[in-house]
């Protein structure tokens, strides 16, 4: 596991959206065991009382499970994971929107621009709106 950490962001938050996307990438399925907060620890190089707190944050967006005795495992409600993937598209997709409306482009330019992407499978500026 390799998270490059970013000092604008609190940690536990950064390990939480990896988290994230390991399970609406399907790296991590429904029902998997995640790793202990000590072998996680270990393995980030930070304080267990962070993972912690992420463990915690998970469980209280019911994203893990705890099984007393067993560990922590991946929610097997696919309604959970769904909201989490919406959630995250709808993050990134808001930075996207600012981040174009920051360089000067207007709703049909950014409509364009992404339609163009999803078609040709790249994104190129489109600025000259006659082609």
């Amino acid at each position: 596991m390799t998270i490059v950490f970013d000092n604008n962001m609190p940690i536990y938050i950064q390990i939480m959206n990896y988290v994230k996307k390991q399970i609406i990438t399907g790296r991590l399925n429904p029902g998997d065991k995640i790793e202990s907060v000590r072998d996680m620890a270990l393995e980030l190089q930070i304080n267990p009382n962070t993972i912690q707190r992420t463990f915690q944050e998970l469980e209280r967006e019911g994203i893990v499970e705890t099984r007393r005795g067993l560990g922590r495992f991946v929610t097997s409600r696919e309604s959970t994971i769904m909201q989490i993937k919406k959630e995250m598209a709808g993050e990134l997709l808001e930075r996207f929107v600012q981040g174009m409306r920051e360089l000067g482009f207007e709703k049909d330019d950014i409509v364009a621009i992404v339609k163009d992407a999803v078609k040709d499978g790249k994104a190129e500026s489109r600025t000259d709106r006659s082609e």
